[in-house]
């Protein structure tokens, strides 16, 4: 009888099969089951990514321990694709202004576009991330990045109204493809102990693209017009190639699709997991109601309460974000080293939520207003660092895009479509400062208490750990 080390190695795996007979060691194989852990351990070196190109080095025999080699290059292509996806849905916002003067649209009809085009982007965004588990992380990656800077550029053409709402609908559900299948690839290719620091800092993304959506409005909106500035979507094409010869397919994900059942939607609804994935999603769509809501009619009240021309917003929303980041990475780090990182989502979401109630009511200067909003961004728009990780690590891997597609992506777009029309709604009939700041604030300080109802798993466990942890306590 041959070492285990030779019997795993000549063993078929999914399509990956020795050339080599198992012969008389199939009686230990069947003595030593292989669970998912030992078929990750277990994987062939393999060079291709399953029809999407392919990589020099091979897949690790063993869970990653360093952040060196190729764990930190995946990182690192998923944080610019990440930014590069987020830049293309922000120039939106700064065009909102632009795009009611040309149509002559009111607060609430100009949001009501925004809230279509999320409602089509979300019943669209669902069966992609589905194919996320199906067909394959890198597919669906590759896919998104072409897909969306195609989509984006079309929008400076579009005629109408409709054809705006629908091409931003169909933009919105690729695009935002991104969330699931980055955060799946960084949750799964990373070591356990730096997980969730890596899957926060890939959040700095978002504050990212803001930023750099503002420096092409500072030039592009101010001189040519809103239409010229969705152009600049076509900057993500050459992302296509690198995420094709330059990232593999998680071996995480391999092992489970070779082992388990293809992913559903019922899977949700399991009994050791629909009552985390209905409050992830509860406090996902709540959170991100005040979050598209601010974010989507600061230029307006800014522009219309604060006096600001379209320069000087720009200027101020992208400064604000900029220096927003570093709540992301402090977020991230108290995740991590200091506390558990469902408290530190309850911490950083209610004193964003105090803090935006000051950014409505108080500064009326540029340096205040500016003061206030990149506080408000660091402890607001920044407690998402750490949401990401926690809603990554407690699903299987077998689910795990479905569930970050369904409780992160969906309800994202569906808190997008429905905070910016609601809020715009109490704004037209109370008032900027009343509506905006009621409409925002409650909403955002619900989503942080319901965390409360969630588990606070120690940081630093492997994803398999945790799913047995969960499905231990879901039987007790």
């Amino acid at each position: 009888v041959r070492p285990v080390s030779e019997v795993c190695r000549d063993t078929v795996i999914g399509r990956h099969q020795s050339t080599k007979r198992p012969g008389r060691v199939s009686v230990l194989i069947a003595l030593r089951p292989m669970n998912s852990v030992s078929v990750l351990a277990t994987l062939p070196r393999l060079t291709d990514t399953n029809g999407c190109g392919s990589v020099s080095e091979t897949l690790p025999e063993t869970v990653p321990e360093t952040v060196r080699g190729y764990p930190l290059r995946a990182f690192l292509i998923c944080l610019v694709a990440y930014t590069t996806a987020q830049m293309d849905l922000a120039l939106f916002g700064y065009a909102v202004p632009a795009i009611r003067a040309e149509f002559d649209l009111t607060l609430s009809e100009v949001m009501a576009i925004v809230s279509i085009a999320f409602l089509i982007g979300g019943g669209l965004l669902v069966a992609l991330g589905w194919l996320g588990d199906r067909i394959g992380r890198l597919p669906m990656f590759q896919f998104s990045l072409l897909g969306s800077s195609i989509l984006v550029a079309l929008i400076s053409v579009a005629p109408g109204v409709i054809a705006l709402t629908v091409l931003r609908g169909a933009s919105i559900a690729v695009g935002g493809l991104s969330y699931p299948i980055t955060g799946a690839i960084v949750t799964e290719e990373m070591p356990a102990r730096l997980r969730g620091l890596f899957m926060g800092l890939l959040q700095i993304g978002y504050p990212l693209g803001w930023a750099l959506a503002s420096l092409w409005s500072m030039w592009l909106l101010t001189r040519y017009g809103w239409r010229p500035l969705f152009l600049v979507g076509l900057i993500s094409l050459p992302l296509v190639w690198v995420v094709r010869h330059y990232l593999r397919e998680p071996a995480r994900a391999q092992a489970a699709k070779a082992e388990q059942a293809p992913a559903v939607l019922s899977d949700l609804w399991a009994p050791d997991i629909r009552a985390r994935a209905a409050a992830l999603f509860l406090a996902q769509f709540l959170f991100v109601w005040a979050y598209a809501a601010s974010i989507f009619l600061f230029p307006s009240f800014l522009r219309d309460v604060r006096g600001l021309d379209a320069f000087n917003f720009s200027l101020l929303i992208g400064a604000g974000n900029g220096i927003g980041v570093l709540g992301y990475v402090l977020a991230a780090w108290i995740g991590e080293r200091v506390w558990t990182r469902r408290n530190t989502v309850v911490l950083w979401t209610l004193l964003g939520s105090i803090l935006f109630q000051v950014l409505v009511w108080v500064p009326e200067r540029f340096g205040h207003i500016l003061l206030v909003y990149a506080l408000m961004s660091m402890f607001f728009y920044g407690s998402a660092a750490v949401k990401f990780a926690y809603l990554a690590e407690v699903f299987p891997t077998r689910i795990r895009a479905l569930a970050m597609t369904c409780c992160g992506s969906l309800a994202v777009v569906l808190g997008s479509a429905a905070g910016p029309y609601s809020v715009s709604l109490a704004i037209e009939a109370w008032g900027w400062h009343l509506g905006y700041a009621v409409l925002v604030g409650v909403p955002l300080t619900l989503a942080g208490l319901l965390y409360l109802t969630l588990d606070s798993l120690p940081s630093g466990l492997e994803v398999e750990e945790i799913e047995r942890r969960m499905s231990q306590e879901a039987t007790a």
